[in-house]
Parts: C-alpha cells; sequence; structure tokens
C-alpha cells in the first residue's frame, strides 16, 4: 500500500473543530467538534432545534458557519488554499464541491414537472456534464437498487411519499457521491411507509458508503449506526457506539431524550 493511499484512508470524511453558526443572535452551534471517518455510519439523535440539521447543511454549504474550521477530506469547506493563502470559494467552486456530496431531505424535493427518469438524469447532466446516454444505465440501475425500476416514467405526483423518497435516495447516489446526508428522511411519511425507505438506507450502509443521518428512527440507529452522536442546545452531549449510547446513555440529558422516544 502506497504512502499516498495510506493518507487518503487516515483523512477524515468529515471534520470540525470549534464549528459556530449563528441565525441572527441565535447561536445554533456553539462549537462542534467531531470526526466522522470514511465508511462509518453516524447518526445524530436530539431534539428538535438541537442543530442537527444545521450542521448538515454546512457540510453541505447550504449554510455558511460564521465560526471554527470544517472540512470534507482535504478540502477546507468555503476555502480554496491559493499560493499560501486561503481565500473563499466562488460560487461556481461551491457547486463543483456540493456534487460530491449527497443530500436527502425530509420533503422529498423532486422537480414536478419532471419525470422520475429525468429527476435522476438532471444534476449529472447539468453539473458534470455527462450524457444521458452514459447516466441512464446508472439510473436504471440505481431505480432497480430501490425497487422502483418500473416507475421510471412515472411523475411525483403518480407516486407514494415513500416512493418519493426513494427516488430521492436514487437521485442523490445518481452524482456517485462520496458522503450521503439524510436529513429525518422518514419524518413526513406514513408510519407503513417508512420501513421500505430504511432498508434503502440499510442496503447503502452495507455497501460502505459514508453516511450522516439525523434521524428518530432509535431501531434504524441501533441496526445501522456505527456511532451515534446525541446533539443538545447546539452542543454535542454524548458520542459513541451506537448500542452503548442507546443501552446505557451517560449524559443525563441523552437518559432523558431517549426515554421521551421510547
Amino acid at each position: 500500500m502506497t504512502p499516498q493511499t495510506l493518507h487518503a484512508q487516515a483523512v477524515p470524511m468529515v471534520r470540525a473543530e470549534g464549528l459556530v453558526k449563528n441565525f441572527g443572535h441565535l447561536e445554533v452551534l456553539k462549537g462542534i467538534d467531531v470526526e466522522v471517518q470514511k465508511g462509518e455510519v453516524v447518526c445524530l439523535i436530539g431534539a428538535s432545534g438541537s442543530g442537527k440539521s444545521t450542521f448538515l447543511r454546512c457540510i453541505n454549504q447550504l449554510e455558511k458557519a460564521n465560526g471554527g474550521r470544517l472540512w470534507v477530506e482535504d478540502q477546507r469547506v468555503g476555502y480554496k488554499l491559493k499560493g499560501n493563502k486561503l481565500h473563499e470559494q466562488t460560487d461556481s467552486e461551491v457547486c463543483r464541491d456540493r456534487a460530491h456530496i449527497g443530500m436527502v431531505f425530509q420533503h422529498f424535493n423532486l422537480f414536478p414537472h419532471l419525470t422520475v427518469m429525468e429527476n435522476l438524469l438532471e444534476a449529472p447532466r447539468r453539473v458534470l456534464k455527462q450524457r444521458d446516454a452514459d447516466i441512464r444505465e446508472r439510473a436504471l440501475g440505481l431505480l432497480r437498487q430501490v425497487g422502483l425500476e418500473d416507475k421510471a416514467s412515472s411523475y411525483p405526483r403518480q407516486l407514494s411519499g415513500g416512493q418519493q423518497q426513494r427516488v430521492a435516495i436514487a437521485r442523490a447516489l445518481c452524482m456517485e457521491p462520496k458522503l450521503m446526508l439524510f436529513d429525518e428522511p422518514t419524518s413526513a411519511l406514513d408510519p407503513e411507509l417508512v420501513g421500505d425507505v430504511l432498508k434503502v438506507m440499510r442496503d447503502l450502509a452495507k455497501s460502505g458508503m459514508t453516511m450522516i443521518v439525523v434521524t428518530h428512527e432509535m431501531g434504524f440507529a441501533r441496526d445501522v449506526a456505527d456511532r451515534i452522536i446525541f446533539m443538545h442546545q447546539g452542543r454535542i452531549i454524548e458520542d459513541g457506539p451506537a448500542r452503548e449510547v442507546l443501552g446505557n446513555p451517560r449524559h443525563e440529558r441523552t437518559q432523558a431524550f431517549l426515554a421521551s422516544v421510547r
């Protein structure tokens, strides 16, 4: 194994140091320090308003941090090294970096005027400048993977919520991302539709994809996550192996939260 390969494996997929995010006078992230290794599945849990979704949005540069530092692999988020100086990235540089990070939202965000197949083709076509002929086979394979190959010509309005979310996952994967972010992907679904979406996420985790998942699905977190991070009022309160955090939480705030969701 070459030194370059060893270095690539040693670099975390995500690293935050003292990350701060404010919305006006409201401090939402109050100094987040965390690393996520390549191939890890990390679930973020905590009450609404604890900063979980904001942290994901900072990773994907949908929000700009007000302090601290954040990296995805070797790339400092929001900045580019030119010579010996850091410069803020241009909008086009931000879009280029974001193309390598898949994000699935609570509300599917599919283009309603495009078919399922067209939804999958759109970003690789426009952002990666790939030809439809090169993307289509990959897109069909992903639809097969999420159990929706027969829906390629359907429009989002013709699908159930669970089917739309599975299309959203396939669409994100069509960009061949190195990191997947999930922001409460099942919270808008009827209970009977949740299982199909979680199965797709379980299969994705088994494939070795690095995943950071904001979720209230404790069964999924217990079964799939390598680590669980509990956030409270903008801070990381507890971080450890999934079964340890869920089965024997150390912090009283974690204990109280888990008691409330059970």
